[in-house]
């Protein structure tokens, strides 16, 4: 990175309505710059069960000759706001910003790596956005934003249960609908903000660029789920150039237990292969 020669550089980033905590990883001493990227933390809770396990993965980019900037979404983390006020409109400026703000300083092509809600944001941002991105990294993409949103308002219901206190399966989603926020473990989800990820889904935001994704299986290695597999080879039809691969570790987004991930890691660095040594564009397959 031009003018900066420590290794990791923690900043608060002016935004829209305040700062936005940001923790940059530079690339180690020696190594020649092959680019920035962004990386997009997951939803709620996830963003503090996997922050550890996307250090490990940061530092390995920067290793490789990589500027990676990891930033706390408005609302989120050690960011300005509060998470009931954040907004999808919102979260796609802060990274519109960041990714501004690490072109104007880095040589090289900008790449992107978003986790679970946060893979989605990158695509839709990849879709869409003034800045042309090389490549795109998903661990764990959450594929259809309606589901995301259903399986994050079971964990309300799941505590109303363990509190002894009977809701009915869909009063939330009835609030929701009525304009009204509901907490959930801890986190207060505005409406706005639960209808805007209901329109997301992957599979109308074919990306352009190479894509490396990386997902989990409880099993064997070769046995994609059934809805990763078929996005797979809907994008493969299209001309998507896509590497895949599964790893088995766990749910470390979900865990009570902070999980390491070699195999997660271990496979990360396998898919992106050509553009960690080579700095090439990875080979679809």
């Amino acid at each position: 990175m031009r003018g900066v020669t420590t290794g990791l550089l923690p900043f608060f980033l002016p935004a829209q309505g305040g700062q936005r905590y940001c923790l940059l990883h530079l690339p180690a001493p020696g190594q020649p710059a092959r680019g920035g990227i962004v990386y997009i933390h997951p939803f709620a809770e996830e963003l503090n069960k996997c922050r550890h396990v996307a250090a490990v993965q940061a530092r390995a980019f920067a290793a490789a000759g990589y500027s990676v900037l990891q930033l706390d979404l408005y609302g989120c983390g050690d960011s300005s706001g509060d998470f009931g006020d954040a907004r999808w409109t919102i979260w796609r400026n802060d990274l519109h910003l960041a990714c501004a703000w690490l072109a104007q300083r880095v040589d090289g092509p900008l790449s992107l790596w978003g986790l679970r809600l946060g893979a989605l944001l990158a695509l839709e941002l990849a879709a869409h956005a003034p800045l042309p991105f090389a490549r795109l990294l998903l661990w764990q993409p959450e594929l259809d934003g309606r589901r995301a949103i259903d399986r994050f308002l079971r964990l309300r219901l799941a505590g109303r249960m363990l509190a002894g206190e009977a809701e009915a399966a869909g009063h939330a989603r009835a609030e929701l609908a009525a304009g009204r926020a509901v907490e959930v473990a801890g986190y207060l989800l505005a409406p706005e903000l639960a209808q805007a990820i209901d329109k997301m889904a992957a599979a109308s935001l074919r990306p352009s660029i190479p894509v490396c994704w990386l997902e989990y299986v409880a099993g064997d290695a070769s046995a994609l789920p059934v809805p990763a597999a078929r996005l797979a080879a809907q994008w493969r039809g299209e001309g998507v150039a896509l590497h895949l691969a599964g790893f088995g570790d766990g749910a470390f987004w979900s865990s009570a237990e902070l999980l390491e991930c070699p195999q997660l890691l271990e496979a990360t660095a396998s898919v992106c292969h050509d553009w960690l040594d080579q700095g090439g564009h990875p080979h679809a397959r």
